[in-house]
């Protein structure tokens, strides 16, 4: 059994989604689809790369992970398909792939330039549709990737924060709000290993030091708290409700990180 993700920007009001489904079932009818997501603010090319980043490895071998966050759709930027040893990545080569792909061996990229495995007539706005879904769809049935279009040596990869050593302590900063307003920021949480006691202080409109915890509820209602959450990185959170408009945080904001034990060589998350 085959099984494609989408992850796309298109919202749940219009067709779209439930167009690229339906090419997909047409050409692939036992292929099972999961909605990874359809909520990312639009032309949001961070946030699908988050979003696939941190969920693609908790799919079976051979998943094929389709993102649809496309704001030059229509113009001269590619359309690839990736492979992997564990998988397809399919998409605009935007950097909305490259989250995911900078851990995983790659084996194998191509243009997506075979009209012949498209839809047609191919719209100038809706690639998702006409491009991407049938292009998926086939590779779950097993067409080669090869046969799609030419060999690429690389595909655009999207700059990752990386965190900084600072005096007394490790400066990041949040780069996804959750829709419960949970801000996620770059910091990983293996920074916190050996660590006894943390806290994190957030540079947002209302400045807060948030203690680091295990889980929410061990703060007081409406109290900001830090802790790793299932994404694996440091988030702030509020108990009870949202620190995006508690704090003000957003996509950018600054964060630091202090722990009772010495600052380590950072990891690289990308």
């Amino acid at each position: 059994m085959s099984v494609i993700t989408l992850t796309t920007d298109f919202g749940a009001s219009d067709w779209f989604v439930g167009a690229m489904k339906g090419v997909i079932a047409s050409l692939a009818p036992k292929t099972t689809v999961v909605d990874l997501t359809h909520g990312l603010p639009p032309g949001d090319i961070r946030g699908g790369a988050l979003a696939l980043a941190a969920s693609h490895r908790f799919f079976p071998k051979g998943t094929i992970h389709v993102v649809v966050v496309d704001p030059g759709v229509g113009s001269r930027r590619k359309a690839i398909a990736v492979q992997t040893a564990k998988g397809l990545f399919v998409g605009p080569d935007n950097g909305v792939l490259s989250w995911a792909l900078a851990r995983e061996k790659v084996r194998a990229i191509h243009a997506l330039e075979n009209e012949t495995r498209f839809l047609r007539p191919v719209s100038q706005t809706f690639h998702g549709r006409d491009v991407f879904a049938p292009v998926a769809a086939h590779l779950s049935r097993g067409v080669p990737i090869q046969t799609f279009g030419p060999a690429l040596k690389d595909f655009v990869r999207l700059p990752w924060p990386e965190p900084r050593v600072r005096r007394g302590g490790i400066e990041g900063e949040v780069v996804y709000i959750d829709r419960f307003g949970n801000a996620i920021t770059n910091l990983e949480g293996a920074l916190l290993r050996g660590s006894s006691e943390a806290s994190c202080e957030i540079h947002a409109q209302h400045r807060k030091v948030c203690p680091v915890k295990t889980y929410f509820q061990a703060v007081a209602p409406k109290s900001p708290v830090a802790l790793v959450g299932s994404s694996g990185f440091l988030e702030i959170a509020i108990n009870g409700a949202s620190a995006a408009k508690a704090l003000g945080a957003r996509v950018g904001t600054r964060v630091s990180l202090h722990a009772d034990s010495r600052t380590r060589e950072l990891p690289k998350s990308t």
